[in-house]
């Protein structure tokens, strides 16, 4: 079993053992849960470590405090040029850590307050989603400047229908968590409060199937190849990873995140 007792209780991304369960917290309350390098690699650590523990049967990933699940990407970081994926190895899992490469173990997301951007998009990757019902999931992104650059555009036109896809990604409006429970980006809704206890439930349901078929079934499911990542999505996120860099190397990237951080109306220039 992974030996979780060394772990700094003040770290970026909490470890606890529940059973058979693996959670993991991401503990920047104060930045809205914001994801930078250092919470990618912990969590891509984190979840490969898991995939080859046979104590662990399932992984949930949460977020510290009632308000944010994450606001996504740290855009202060961002704005430093610094990088918010994992450190090598890990640099292909993506951003969390999580969402460009999955493990054959079970992903639970328990979204509690707002799953912004990259938290929205650690949503769209994980295999279910219990969410609180005052739950919201956004794609801001064109509000300072970039795209969802983490599989958003591409996972949420694939679960949901253009028409809602194109007004949710392209206005930056929010969709409420009983919503998203009625067009499928959620699996269930928790009592007011509840969302990680009902995960935990749920993955101890899991835990009592076979580990070969659960890891088999999604495998199946999801469609992943050897290495995690769904052959689905291959050209999307060729095409995604090319734009992202394209676009963060514009002028109005930049104005978007000073504007974001400065708490005021950007001034575009559409270069």
């Amino acid at each position: 079993m992974m030996d979780n007792s060394a772990v700094d209780p003040e770290s970026a991304v909490q470890v606890a053992h529940n059973g058979s369960t693996l959670t993991l917290t991401i503990n920047r309350p104060r930045a809205g849960n914001a994801i930078n390098s250092e919470v990618s690699t912990l969590i891509a650590r984190t979840i490969d470590d898991a995939d080859a523990d046979p104590d662990v049967a399932v992984v949930v990933i949460t977020g510290a405090g009632d308000r944010f699940f994450s606001a996504g990407a740290d855009i202060a970081a961002l704005k430093n040029d610094e990088s918010v994926l994992p450190d090598p190895p890990y640099g292909s899992y993506g951003l969390a850590g999580c969402i460009e490469r999955t493990i054959s173990k079970p992903i639970i997301a328990a979204v509690g307050g707002m799953a912004f951007g990259g938290g929205f998009e650690i949503a769209l990757a994980a295999d279910i989603v219990i969410a609180d019902p005052g739950a919201r999931f956004a794609f801001p992104e064109v509000r300072v400047g970039i795209f969802p650059g983490a599989g958003g555009v591409h996972r949420l036109a694939r679960r949901v229908p253009e028409v809602l896809a194109a007004h949710t990604l392209l206005t930056g409006d929010a969709i409420q968590a009983v919503d998203a429970h009625r067009f499928g980006l959620v699996s269930s809704l928790s009592e007011p409060g509840r969302c990680l206890a009902e995960a935990h439930r749920v993955a101890e349901l899991i835990a009592q199937g076979s580990p070969l078929g659960v890891r088999y079934t999604k495998r199946l499911l999801r469609n992943l190849d050897d290495d995690g990542r769904s052959l689905n999505e291959t050209d999307a996120w060729e095409r995604s990873n090319a734009l992202r860099d394209t676009i963060l190397a514009t002028a109005d990237a930049t104005e978007g995140f000073s504007a974001y951080l400065e708490k005021r109306a950007p001034r575009w220039s559409g270069a």
